[in-house]
């Protein structure tokens, strides 16, 4: 694996002089043996074809996906951010004193900043390292943290969150004696992995924190097919939007020939396997060409592309997870209706 780091001043995050303030550094790690080419290569040539979800968040899908948070029938973000408002005080208590607030997939950190008001509340100092692919958005969101938090020093980490084990390497050294780090995943990310990559991932984040560290983790509650589905399947289209970004994509990195009204958005919920899935469907036999990794792929009509999984879990799935990872779990908080949660394992 590859590393290299830059430091930058405030100034730096948007070429305003704001003053000489280091408060914020900025660590680029390449993810190994993965590319964007190949893994297009893979999933196009696999039965059944796929596309990763992390390829979603270029910058259009960044921007779309912030849509979507906004869209009345996408209640995760809504839940979740209710959560961390009404019970941030207890969540904080829960946390205790806290050196360290490392976040994967961290974007916007739009919800984030309610804890760290609520840490910050608490003690004088904390340093957040928000982990993500595009530095873009963790130069963007530390700007804003960093004018809004003068006790706030922000070490981001650009790179794959998804093993966090070696993304996150020589970066936590023990927090102070007395405090902890507490490692974020929020949103219901974990969703998009199935179970055992979500116990790996979570393995791999329990390999780099110490016995008294935490892992606050948000969890998308299994709810009925008619709350489900339109929450992947709006009625402005931003979801479907947001889908067909990634053949766009290929597009413009790659040379490909995508012709987007060819290809259709589909949402459906899996009952069995507890999951939401996400797919482009040819709207009839095609040949599609992709200059820069010099192939063709063929569709047939009805054919599709899986490009995401969102799982949905219950008390127990929850609790076999925390179990198989190395971790348990200490405490649980849940919005109004019950659809999301919350949990601090330790």
């Amino acid at each position: 694996m590859t590393a290299f780091m830059t430091s930058l001043h405030l100034r730096d995050l948007d070429g305003l002089p704001v003053g000489p303030d280091d408060r914020f550094a900025l660590h680029e790690r390449a993810a190994a043996g993965s590319s964007f080419a190949s893994d297009v290569r893979h999933g196009l040539t696999a039965k059944p074809k796929t596309l990763q979800p992390q390829y979603f968040y270029d910058d259009l899908g960044s921007a779309l996906f912030e849509a979507i948070c906004h869209l009345p029938e996408y209640y995760p973000t809504r839940c979740e951010t209710e959560i961390l408002t009404e019970a941030g005080d207890a969540i904080a208590d829960a946390f205790g004193p806290c050196s360290r607030l490392v976040e994967l997939g961290s974007g916007s950190a739009r919800k984030t900043r309610l804890l760290i008001e609520r840490i910050l509340e608490r003690q004088d100092e904390l340093e957040y390292i928000p982990v993500d692919i595009d530095p873009g958005v963790l130069r963007a969101s530390a700007r804003d943290l960093l004018s809004e938090f003068p006790g706030l020093r922000v070490t981001a980490v650009a790179g794959d969150f998804r093993n966090p084990g070696r993304t996150l390497a020589n970066l936590l050294p023990p927090a102070r004696r007395g405090e902890r780090t507490v490692m974020l995943f929020l949103g219901s990310s974990i969703g998009n992995l199935d179970e055992a990559a979500a116990i790996d991932l979570l393995a791999s984040a329990r390999g780099v924190l110490a016995s008294r560290d935490a892992f606050f983790l948000g969890a998308d509650l299994r709810k009925s097919r008619d709350i489900l589905e339109p929450a992947y399947d709006d009625a402005l289209g931003v979801t479907a939007a947001f889908n067909l970004n990634l053949l766009a994509r290929i597009n413009r990195q790659l040379g490909g020939h995508f012709d987007l009204g060819s290809f259709a958005h589909r949402a459906l919920y899996d009952q069995q396997l507890g999951r939401i899935e996400m797919h482009l469907v040819s709207r009839g036999a095609q040949t599609v060409r992709i200059d820069a990794i010099n192939i063709e792929i063929a569709f047939t009509e009805g054919e599709t592309i899986h490009t995401e999984s969102s799982y949905k879990y219950d008390g127990e799935t929850l609790a076999r997870l925390a179990a198989a990872s190395g971790f348990a779990i200490s405490q649980q908080w849940t919005d109004a209706k019950g659809w999301f949660t919350d949990v601090l394992l330790t």
